[in-house]
């Protein structure tokens, strides 16, 4: 196993010939695994107008993965704060907290999760990412036991001192989290270039807090696991593949088909797509292992996310089986 604690982000992906409610149920299984396999926690994430993405009400998921679980941490990874009043964060992560305790924490991140259009049907204003350092501060206000400053108090949760992250792909949230004493997320699995610049500058610029009084680092990283090297290696192939014509297929009428993806696989657009899966661990078990721990040194960070992109659910679940920290019986 590795040294460093492995946890999973779940997009609860929705198959081409699938549905919603199917990607659900493949939720649950992939949390149940992760529980008895040591993964130390499973984030979801907030995106939107996303075929193939069904995470976007974050807190409902996870409520329903927490249900259909016993101990596994669960969380958002993360909610797009300016998408949301901080009272009504506060007030749903604080009920998850006391549905169940010391099982939630709370990613936050800035981006719109969605495409321009979609922005505008969330009712989002262009200042909104502005205030995105003062929401956060709203937001751990409502959590925390501090006397109210005016008459508004979240009920669920004041008190409850959800566990915040900051999430980031550039020095922007690593300057936040260590201003504010906040664990500090990279999106290293989408977004890998500012990756050791933005966690060597929160770690040089970190204040510390009363609740974290070091700084804590976690990174993303894309992991294509297989019985063998090889049949690892095909099914990465297959992998970069598939991220191309889903990428590539975005504001069609009709999803490219996999040899029409195949025939723009070199364009500048392809090659930019290939490059977000610049950090992925693929292989067998000793194999991945190896690398995800060397992945977790030359990034100096404490935890790793692990994104399992193989292009179908089976694939995914037995990735995540074959990495786990503990292995299957």
């Amino acid at each position: 196993m590795t040294a460093t604690p492995l946890s999973i982000l779940d997009l609860a992906t929705v198959e081409a010939d699938g549905s919603i409610a199917d990607a659900f149920t493949h939720s649950v299984e992939v949390a149940q695994t992760a529980e008895r396999s040591g993964y130390r926690r499973i984030w979801y994430a907030e995106h939107h107008n996303m075929a193939s993405i069904a995470s976007s009400a974050t807190a409902v998921l996870i409520a329903h993965i927490a249900a259909h679980t016993n101990t596994i941490g669960l969380g958002a990874g993360g909610v797009m704060l300016p998408n949301h009043s901080p009272l009504v964060i506060a007030e749903q992560f604080g009920m998850l907290a006391e549905l169940h305790p010391g099982r939630i924490d709370l990613g936050l991140g800035r981006a719109p999760g969605t495409d321009g259009a979609t922005f505008r049907a969330l009712r989002r204003t262009l200042q909104a990412a502005d205030n995105f350092p003062q929401d956060v501060m709203e937001l751990q206000r409502y959590l925390s036991d501090e006397l109210p400053r005016t008459a508004v108090n979240a009920y669920p949760g004041r008190g409850t001192n959800v566990p915040l992250t900051i999430l980031g792909s550039s020095l922007f949230g690593a300057s936040l989290a260590a201003q504010l004493g906040l664990p500090y997320s990279f999106a290293s699995h989408f977004a890998p270039q500012a990756l050791t610049a933005a966690v060597q500058h929160y770690r040089a610029h970190y204040v510390p807090s009363e609740a974290h009084p070091t700084p804590y680092v976690s990174a993303g990283v894309n992991v294509v696991a297989a019985e063998t090297d090889e049949a690892a290696e095909a099914l990465y192939a297959r992998t970069e593949l598939d991220r191309v014509r889903r990428f590539l297929s975005r504001g069609r009428e009709r999803e490219l088909t996999t040899d029409e993806a195949s025939q723009l696989f070199d364009t500048p657009a392809a090659v930019e797509i290939r490059g977000m899966l610049k950090y992925t661990a693929i292989g067998a078990r000793d194999r991945v292992l190896n690398e995800l721990e060397a992945f977790a040194k030359f990034a100096d960070v404490d935890e790793l996310i692990t994104v399992h992109a193989a292009p179908t659910r089976a694939e995914q679940l037995a990735s995540v089986r074959i990495a786990a920290p503990v292995p299957s019986a």
